[in-house]
């Protein structure tokens, strides 16, 4: 189901009072904003929470209404959603959401009681980057592409076809997911497999980009990970059967610090692993197919790897 939080939020800073509509918006949707909070911003129980609401009341939004004016964004979420669905041939229930964050993540996957969601936060996709939203200045084309990334998510999370650690984890937990609980018990093969894997989902679903667009990373990013490429694989392979947030914070996630990303005396470029993870599983998709892929134990993605290429 397609779920549109626009409009809501464009009455919120609009109305005489944005700080107290915004408390009004977060609980009249608290299923998916508390969800995305927690993993994706700070806890909304935090004393950051109301500085954070009064900036984002607060800052100018001119680049996203010239976007929204002239971009049928509907309409890219379903075909997404569809391609996704013949694609993958998806078997479980689950929500497209479009939304204005706070922020943080550009776009994000959630399950809520057994029910994935996969969510793109608009701020980011203007096309103008906007210090005041922290929005990345994303092209609005690229929305398909990221929905794409997290529904794959999505479907290793939920289907009941899924054999993946990380449907496991979110079973465990209630049917809810948590980036910091499976971050502390997941090995770094499955984290990385997890991202590989949506990494080719979006090529798939909305093909002609850029080649360093399915990975987060501006061109000379990308330029950087392929060199280091051999030495950043070794370091991955060295950690794969290792458990622990901090490895899914040095591999995937922006933002850290030189330290906490450095292995064996290298400096991992930010997010080296979606790299790394679309390379672990490039072979095994090509020779079993992407609904088997989404779905399948990151051991058997590793053995079908290596079987494509000693064939």
């Amino acid at each position: 189901m397609l779920i549109n939080l626009v409009p809501d939020f464009l009455a919120v800073i609009g109305s005489a009072d944005p700080v107290a509509a915004y408390g009004t918006y977060y609980h009249a949707h608290e299923q998916i904003l508390s969800a995305y909070w927690q993993n994706y911003v700070i806890d909304p129980d935090a004393p950051q929470f109301a500085d954070v609401v009064q900036a984002t009341v607060a800052a100018p939004r001119d680049d996203l209404r010239a976007m929204l004016a002239h971009t049928d964004v509907l309409t890219i979420a379903r075909t997404a959603e569809q391609r996704c669905r013949e694609l993958l041939e998806i078997d479980v229930d689950f929500d497209v959401v479009l939304m204005i964050g706070v922020g943080g993540a550009n776009a994000g996957e959630i399950v809520v009681d057994g029910r994935g969601m996969a969510f793109v936060c608009l701020e980011h996709f203007t096309g103008v980057a906007n210090p005041d939203t922290h929005g990345l200045g994303l092209e609005p084309e690229l929305i398909a592409l990221w929905l794409a990334h997290e529904i794959a998510h999505v479907v290793r999370y939920t289907s009941p076809q899924s054999r993946s650690l990380m449907k496991s984890l979110v079973a465990h937990s209630g049917g809810d997911y948590s980036y910091w609980d499976t971050g502390r018990a997941a090995s770094l093969r499955e984290l990385l497999a997890n991202e590989g894997i949506a990494v080719h989902v979006s090529r798939a679903v909305s093909p002609g980009h850029a080649v360093w667009e399915y990975y987060g990373y501006t061109r000379k990013e990308f330029a950087r990970v392929r060199e280091l490429a051999p030495a950043i694989e070794r370091a991955a392979n060295a950690d794969a059967d290792r458990v622990g947030l901090g490895l899914r914070l040095k591999y995937l996630l922006g933002g850290m610090s030189a330290a906490a990303r450095t292995a064996d005396r290298l400096v991992l470029p930010e997010r080296a692993g979606y790299f790394v993870g679309a390379r672990m599983v490039e072979a095994a998709i090509a020779r079993r197919g992407l609904p088997w892929a989404v779905r399948a134990p990151a051991e058997e993605l590793v053995a079908a790897q290596s079987e494509a290429r000693t064939a």
